[in-house]
């Protein structure tokens, strides 16, 4: 169902800002944990990072939902949830971007309890999941493009 034209181009930009924001991340990929938290600044830039990446994967997501599906404002976990249900993203996906609106969450309103070490984890370990919201979110678009032949 398309309500109305999804702006594709700036859909592409963002994803692009992720991809960058991804390149400064896994810089700390390949140091070791005591020497990411040798230098307060790396969970500061981490951070920051994340928080940016996390912001535009929800903007590209209420995007979607808004021109494809006609919702209106909704918060960062029942996006995760709805891109699931319109088949947006597969199921596995929206229960992770569950746990990411949950995270972004806590940066922004609980930032005092975010650790340096479990920043230094997401990098290691997660970093994937958003590379998968890119794979699926460019799927989609192909779709979609079809679709209505664009």
């Amino acid at each position: 169902m398309v309500i109305s034209s999804l702006n594709i181009k700036r859909i592409v930009d963002l994803i692009g800002f992720i991809e960058e924001c991804l390149n400064e991340l896994k810089i700390f990929q390949s140091i070791s944990e005591e020497e990411f938290l040798s230098d307060k600044r790396n969970p500061a830039y981490v951070e920051s990072y994340l928080r940016r990446t996390l912001e535009a994967m929800f903007d590209i997501s209420r995007h979607i939902l808004a021109k494809t599906y006609g919702y209106k404002e909704l918060e960062y976990k029942k996006i995760a949830k709805e891109l699931g249900n319109k088949g947006v993203v597969n199921q596995e996906l929206s229960e992770k971007l569950f746990l990411m609106a949950g995270y972004r969450n806590r940066m922004v309103h609980f930032y005092r309890e975010i650790t340096p070490s479990e920043l230094f984890n997401i990098v290691r370990n997660n970093l994937t999941d958003v590379e998968e919201f890119i794979r699926q979110i460019k799927h989609f678009i192909e779709s979609y493009s079809k679709e209505i032949k664009l």
